[in-house]
Order: structure tokens, then C-alpha cells, then sequence
């Protein structure tokens, strides 16, 4: 597969939602392969239980974390949509990480040191926030945003190469917003 989106937002009518809907036209017109995991409507389970560690240390995957790993592995590219809430991400992405990104499909220890197993994949993540841009820079949140979220996959040996933040969405034109998703498409044009 091609890529694989992993999208992150409750509700259907919002600007993540067309910023998905345009990554899934843009990479079906190019006539990628692709497949989405809409978090929410899966009911994606986010909490870490007591067995996810069990299945781990016994070297055991549960079903649902299986499920999105075999996703995970077989796409070439991930593309991350999903909104900047209290400067992080969705709690249920942010569990999604902390599920299937686990030990032993993501990284491993070996020898006393940190050896990433993704090393075959790339990364594209969309961000949406209301903050203003010159806020976001001047006060370094968005390097900041950058450097945690993209980090969490190059830990895991995962190359970003594009990491969009798109400022103020709340308060922008609509012509605006047409102008970010005509970012989006380019971004696969590319």
C-alpha cells in the first residue's frame, strides 16, 4: 500500500476533515494506493491496559493493536491528520502511538541502545491549530510541535518529510482555507 492515513477529529464537518477528504481525492486521482483509519469512527480503544504491557513482555500483540500494525507495516508513507488541542495532539492519537507503536514493532533494545524498526517508512503530518502563526513562531511552539510530534516517528526510524501547521483555521477566509488544501494537494503533486 501506498500510504496510509491515520485521521483524528470527532467531527466530520470540520477543516481536518476536508483537509482527509483531500488527501483521499488528491492520492485516488494519482491513482495511489491507500487506506484511512479514522480513529474516532473505529472507536479506536486509546487507553494502555495492564495487558498491552502483558501481551508485550510475552511477546503477543492484542487484535486491535494487530490490526493497526499490519496497516502500519504494509504502507510505504503515513499521512497524519489531526488538530493541535492544548499544544498536543488528541488523546486518542496520542494512545494510538502509545498502542501500536509499541516495543518490538517500533524500536527495540538491543545491545544497551534504542534501534528503530520502521526505518522503511515516511511520514507526512498535517496539523491544524488556531493560534496565529507570528504567536506560534515568536514563541517557538511551532518548532516545538515539530520537534515532539515528528519525533515521535523518528524514533521509531521513520523519515518526515512534510510536516504542515496550518494557523488560525478557526478565524481564516474560507478563501483561506481553500489556499491550505490547495497545499495539501501539492504536497502529493510533488
Amino acid at each position: 500500500m501506498d500510504y496510509l492515513i491515520i485521521y483524528a477529529h470527532p467531527n466530520p464537518q470540520s477543516f481536518n476533515s476536508a483537509i482527509k477528504n483531500t488527501v483521499e481525492e488528491t492520492l485516488k486521482n494519482a491513482g495511489k494506493s491507500f487506506e484511512t483509519v479514522d480513529l474516532y469512527k473505529i472507536n479506536f480503544d486509546p487507553i494502555l491496559k495492564p495487558q498491552d504491557f502483558e501481551a508485550i513482555m510475552q511477546g503477543k500483540v492484542l487484535e486491535d493493536v494487530k490490526q493497526q500494525q499490519t496497516l502500519v507495516k504494509d504502507a510505504n508513507t503515513l499521512v497524519v491528520i489531526h488538530p493541535i488541542w492544548w499544544y498536543s495532539m488528541p488523546a486518542i492519537l496520542k494512545g494510538y502511538i502509545d498502542r501500536v507503536f509499541s516495543y518490538g514493532f517500533a524500536y527495540k533494545e538491543e545491545n544497551g541502545e534504542i534501534k528503530p524498526l520502521l526505518t522503511d517508512k515516511k511520514v507526512i503530518i498535517f496539523n491544524t491549530m488556531g493560534e496565529d502563526e507570528n504567536t506560534a513562531v515568536s514563541t517557538g511552539m511551532s518548532e516545538c510541535l515539530k520537534k515532539t510530534i515528528g519525533g515521535i516517528f523518528t524514533f521509531c526510524g521513520m523519515e518526515v518529510i512534510h510536516h504542515k501547521l496550518f494557523y488560525a483555521v478557526p478565524y481564516v477566509s474560507d478563501e483561506d482555507r481553500k489556499k491550505m488544501l490547495e497545499e495539501v494537494k501539492a504536497v502529493f503533486k510533488a
